[in-house]
């Protein structure tokens, strides 16, 4: 007889192994289970029959209120996508800002705030930053390195402002990891940690990124001015009240519907998932005064569909490596390792923390949070002193970088697929590491001033 968690390690190892080989990830990871499930019922280490829960589990997800909230956020981002809001955003800041040094950067990353969170699609917010501000920035003399990761960068903000997709989804398995770890102290009457808890958290370190960006972009405007010029005086600019109004005409639409969106969320008058179906609807309204539906509603249906179908297939092959994971008894041994570390709940989570920021360079972040987090979380929560939100958020922010990991990492190839010819794949890989640098930065002052996450939901929600 096999050890079972031998087998749950060669699991592991070989889900990896896959993914690096390029094989699809849902895929990987169902086939993989299916795989140690047949060969752990060989060797006795476990019966075959535990895969019955599978159907009830994947019914479970399907059902499940707060990731119904997925395909309409992603609606709503596709739909603002065609509705070219964004090109009318990047245009309007690049003279608003573009007479400084450094002026297309920050207007690069103001619009990318914006459209953060309006959009919450890391893919979408790439692609049409790519195609307008790198250019751009190209033509006035920008270094390649600072403005492909300038954009890079500024993309992956949708991954940590509300509503972002993994925000949702790390707040459906955090919860139930929550009342998993209470129920495991005998309390049988859990508090609930909630996608909004979440919203509200991700607010001011979100915030503090953008200023963090926003002061590496300065700094290097300084010390550096060949690297991010400012663009020459142009006598057709906008200036006075002409730009006050261009500005109020760009920036009203998009604001309101932010309003709309996390306003209701975080005033308690709606749940995530009706929030969505108002951003949903929104976004139909703005998109209709620029193209005609009947051109808009088709593809937007489709990419939607496309992009929902993805992350729920992932979802399903991870509830699958779960389940085998845990009947190979491999929590328990994640379990015991993680309680036998120096340094308790503290060193417990640092390890966490590193694993989720190594698994980033074979992983994105769906797959993780599917995969590792349901795993680890309801083993971290149980811990004194770790707060669920302050968690949800360090995750959040670390999972953010792995969009950005080379060689997989998302935002590099949608960026190297639109952008011109002077960029190279070198220029991408080297721009985006001051980036990453104070994404870990911002890890670490989170992690010594965990009130950046905790104070804004304790003051709406008295968590």
């Amino acid at each position: 007889m096999a050890s079972p968690e031998i087998l749950a390690v060669l699991m592991v190892i070989a889900v990896i192994a896959a993914l690096m080989a390029g094989y699809p990830v849902a895929l990987t990871l169902a086939g993989i289970s299916l795989i140690f499930a047949v060969l752990g019922d060989a060797l006795g280490a476990m019966s075959f029959g535990i895969l019955g829960a599978l159907p009830q589990r994947i019914f479970g997800v399907m059902t499940n209120e707060v990731l119904l909230a997925i395909p309409l956020f992603i609606f709503m981002g596709v739909t603002l996508e065609r509705s070219r809001i964004a090109e009318d955003l990047l245009e309007t800041m690049g003279r608003l800002f573009g007479t400084l040094r450094g002026g297309l950067g920050i207007s690069a990353v103001i619009v990318g705030t914006l459209l953060a969170a309006a959009k919450g699609v890391v893919g979408a917010t790439t692609v049409t930053m790519g195609l307008i501000m790198l250019p751009t920035m190209l033509r006035f003399g920008y270094d390649p390195r600072l403005a492909a990761g300038t954009v890079a960068a500024t993309a992956t903000l949708a991954q940590i402002f509300p509503p972002a997709t993994v925000l949702v989804l790390l707040g459906d398995q955090l919860g139930n990891a929550y009342q998993a770890a209470q129920l495991s102290k005998g309390i049988f009457a859990p508090r609930s940690l909630t996608v909004s808890d979440l919203f509200a958290g991700a607010l001011v370190p979100g915030f503090a990124l953008v200023g963090l960006y926003l002061v590496f972009l300065i700094a290097v405007a300084v010390l550096r001015p060949k690297a991010s010029p400012a663009l020459p005086a142009d006598a057709k600019a906008l200036r006075g009240l002409k730009m006050l109004r261009r500005l109020a005409e760009v920036l009203v639409a998009p604001l309101a519907l932010i309003a709309a969106v996390l306003g209701s969320i975080l005033a308690g008058i709606a749940t995530p998932t009706e929030a969505a179906s108002i951003g949903a609807v929104g976004a139909i309204v703005l998109a209709a005064r620029r193209a005609p539906l009947g051109d808009l509603v088709r593809p937007v249906c489709d990419k939607t569909a496309q992009i929902v179908s993805m992350i729920f297939l992932i979802l399903i092959g991870a509830t699958m490596f779960s389940l085998v994971f845990r009947a190979l008894g491999g929590d328990d041994m994640v379990h015991r390792a993680l309680s036998n570390l120096p340094g308790g709940p503290a060193g417990a989570v640092l390890i966490v923390m590193i694993a989720m920021f190594l698994l980033g360079f074979v992983m994105d972040a769906f797959e993780i949070i599917f995969v590792v987090v349901p795993i680890v979380a309801p083993i971290l929560l149980a811990m004194p002193g770790v707060d669920p939100v302050w968690l949800g958020i360090m995750m959040a922010v670390n999972l953010q970088t792995s969009y950005m990991h080379p060689p997989l990492g998302p935002t590099l190839f949608f960026l190297r697929g639109v952008a011109p010819p002077e960029i190279t794949t070198r220029h991408i890989y080297v721009g985006i590491i001051p980036f990453v640098a104070i994404q870990l930065l911002a890890l670490v002052v989170l992690w010594f001033v965990p009130g950046l996450a905790t104070a804004l939901p304790r003051a709406l929600y008295g968590r």
